[in-house]
């Protein structure tokens, strides 16, 4: 067993981005526009790749982008909004997307109805136009997720998992880091529970958020300001299986913060 994780420690792991994808519009094949720009680039998916895609690309994609001067600010929205110093139509579509407000001073902390719990709801008007327009995260990421891990194994005849991906603050942290949203094609977490560690310990409570740390990877190369909103990592074993990115959410008894 120590052989093993001494073997997972010497993978020898790349991110490559994938340059030359244009503006997505609603109803674009995210699978079909990665691979055409992917090929452009002299890029060939090869079997154990994993494609991470940010968020926005999807939302764009799928016509979640929405016009903030088509958003009418509830009471809440704008109380919520002058005490915060934020702009009223964005708390309106974060208090619109949630399933509950957990925090709204300072900054606005909801879950979402996926259950994640991150500001503002995940509504985010950076790199979309001008500001002009706020993304929405998906509606199922998991299974938009799927559906383009099918389109690629279809158009490419390869098993490539795939990621989507949204920065989220840490509650014990400072700073952002991008985190897995959507996964379809491998599992999420990677389980050492049960194994002993080098000192012959029994590891007892070890899950590894392997889909979180690939998104967080795919992250450095993609940037905030890059246009880069695919990504390929090439070289890491990922555990085989089916997985999802709902397995990935803390349930809320075991939540140190709700």
């Amino acid at each position: 067993m120590r052989a093993s994780n001494r073997q997972e420690r010497a993978q020898e792991i790349r991110a490559i981005p994938v340059h030359g994808i244009a503006d997505v519009k609603p109803g674009d094949s995210l699978a079909e526009i990665v691979l055409g720009a992917a090929t452009s680039c002299k890029l060939q998916f090869s079997a154990g790749d994993i494609l991470v895609l940010k968020h926005k690309i999807v939302a764009k994609a799928e016509g979640r982008i929405i016009r903030l001067d088509s958003v009418k600010p509830s009471r809440r929205a704008l109380a919520t909004a002058r005490r915060n110093n934020s702009d009223a139509r964005s708390i309106e579509l974060a208090l619109r997307e949630a399933r509950r407000v957990l925090r709204d001073k300072h900054v606005l902390i909801t879950e979402t109805q996926h259950g994640f719990v991150c500001a503002n709801s995940g509504v985010d008007v950076s790199n979309v136009d001008g500001g002009e327009s706020a993304a929405l995260l998906p509606l199922d990421p998991d299974a938009t997720a799927a559906k383009i891990h099918r389109k690629l194994k279809k158009l490419t005849g390869v098993h490539i998992p795939v990621i989507i991906s949204d920065s989220f603050g840490r509650a014990w942290r400072q700073g952002l880091v991008d985190v897995a949203i959507g996964v379809a094609g491998m599992k999420v977490l990677r389980d050492y529970r049960g194994r002993r560690d080098d000192y012959g310990y029994t590891l007892h409570a070890t899950e590894q958020a392997v889909a979180d740390e690939l998104a967080a990877m795919a992250g450095l190369v993609s940037g905030k300001d890059a246009r880069v909103p695919a990504c390929i990592i090439r070289g890491y074993a990922y555990p085989l299986g089916s997985g999802n990115a709902r397995q990935l959410v803390r349930a809320t008894d075991k939540d140190l913060f709700r």
